[in-house]
């Protein structure tokens, strides 16, 4: 409110609006808030799933990966994991322009690069588990990355939340 403006019955009912709009968008920001909190939570704990599973899978692949090792030796594992290309599926696309990116990972192909003559099941069971883990940590950074913005989204809330509270409302007030 311009402190300067003149005491007139106009002015004072343009205050009182204003200050009922303030009050308003005060509400609606703290709603706002506690729903992306609620949401921020909720992305926390699917995180905290996700990498509960890669950890158990990890475990399962490296496990496999000893096994085949051991049957079939370690220079034709490296000579097996020299015939698997590089890894250039990852792509990252974002929505309208910001917000939420999405992580997208092109489907394997379900035949290995490598000859069966010279490998074993432990060798397709380790390939197997290292690309669960490759889709599950496709998908863990597409929800860290959505907790990251919604953090950042709840502390731009905040301060618009503690303008209103703290500095617009009382100047009405007052």
């Amino acid at each position: 409110m311009n402190t300067n403006a003149f005491p007139t019955k106009g002015n004072l009912m343009l205050a009182k609006n204003s200050l009922t709009l303030a009050k308003q968008g005060y509400e609606l920001m703290d709603k706002k808030r506690n729903i992306l909190i609620r949401e921020l939570m909720n992305l926390i704990e699917e995180a905290k799933t996700i990498q509960s599973e890669i950890d158990a899978t990890f475990t399962e692949a490296y496990q496999a990966l000893q096994q085949a090792n051991i049957e079939v030796g370690i220079h034709s594992v490296q000579e097996i994991a020299k015939a698997i290309p590089a890894e250039d599926s990852v792509r990252i696309k974002s929505i309208m322009g910001t917000e939420i990116p999405l992580v997208s990972c092109e489907e394997e192909k379900k035949v290995p690069y490598y000859g069966f003559y010279n490998s074993s099941e432990s060798v397709d069971a380790a390939r197997g588990s290292f690309l669960k883990v490759k889709e599950l940590t496709v998908r863990l950074s597409m929800v860290e990355n959505a907790a990251i913005r919604l953090a950042a989204n709840i502390k731009k809330t905040q301060k618009r939340a503690n303008a209103l509270k703290n500095i617009t409302i009382p100047k009405y007030e007052a």
